[in-house]
């Protein structure tokens, strides 16, 4: 038996499984399927063709102690599929809002906390954790395991190992791994997957050198790059998600010198 609210908003053929709760304030598009044991709350707003499967908890109230009740969405793109007993909490006064983009995948047991944003194309593996306000780009994979710091900013095209934690911000077309997160070279193969060219591609590696394996500082390494890496989008993109970095970008390259253990800063 589930526990359909009269004034629910659901489109055409949309399935419902059985002990399934959807709430009064909820607007669920065309050819979505709800598994068994889901709960939609209020303040959901689900686009068409989405795939919630059973356990999933979805819309609730952010877990934020300076929450009022206050007004608030949580809005899903379509073709989203969010897998087993995943929870993504609405917003609250902050933003309003928290927002998976279309074409997402969210595997079994991720939690979106609060005013968080995530792009299109995204895939959240198992048991991914997000706190509040993260922004995630398009195009991201984030491994299994992987815990996100509030307030954190992920840019487009990037890869972030599993078992990581995140604690700066990640530029785009990165792969970040290791403890303390560190960079681990340029997604090569995901760019490459989205249409990037070797022209585009090798820009960004030009880019990324200077910024995090020659050993400059953040300001040094920005100065260098506006002066000797010719003016494309690549460019723009990542100094100006640079710029705007309020928790800082995470490290650089650092190898570990195989004779005695210590950290060094790899050097082309």
């Amino acid at each position: 038996m589930n526990n359909i609210h009269r004034n629910a908003k659901i489109g055409r053929n949309v399935q419902v499984g059985p002990f399934t709760t959807i709430e009064e304030d909820v607007v669920i598009g065309d050819g979505c399927r709800i598994g068994a044991n889901a709960s939609i709350l209020n303040g959901t707003r689900m686009g068409n063709n989405c795939n919630i499967y059973p356990g999933a908890v979805v819309g609730a109230s952010p877990q934020d102690l300076k929450f009022e009740g206050e007004s608030s969405t949580l809005e899903i793109g379509n073709n989203v599929t969010i897998r087993e007993y995943c929870t993504i909490n609405r917003g609250t006064k902050a933003s309003f809002k928290t927002a998976i983009g279309d074409n997402c995948l969210l595997m079994a047991y991720v939690h979106v906390a609060h005013d968080c944003i995530v792009g299109p194309h995204t895939i959240l593996a198992n048991n991914v954790n997000l706190a509040g306000h993260i922004h995630v780009g398009h195009h991201v994979v984030i491994g299994g395991l992987v815990a996100v710091h509030q307030f954190v900013k992920i840019g487009d095209h990037v890869m972030v190992g599993g078992g990581s934690l995140v604690r700066k911000d990640i530029p785009p077309f990165v792969k970040a791994a290791r403890e303390p997160l560190s960079f681990v070279g340029v997604n090569v193969t995901g760019l490459k997957r989205r249409g990037f060219t070797q022209d585009q591609i090798h820009a960004i590696q030009d880019i990324y050198r200077v910024l995090f394996v020659r050993g400059y500082n953040i300001s040094q390494a920005v100065s260098v790059i506006k002066e000797t890496i010719p003016d494309r989008p690549e460019k723009e993109l990542i100094l100006d998600f640079v710029d705007q970095a309020e928790r800082g970008i995470m490290r650089g390259f650092r190898a570990h010198n195989p004779v005695n253990g210590s950290v060094y800063t790899k050097a082309e």
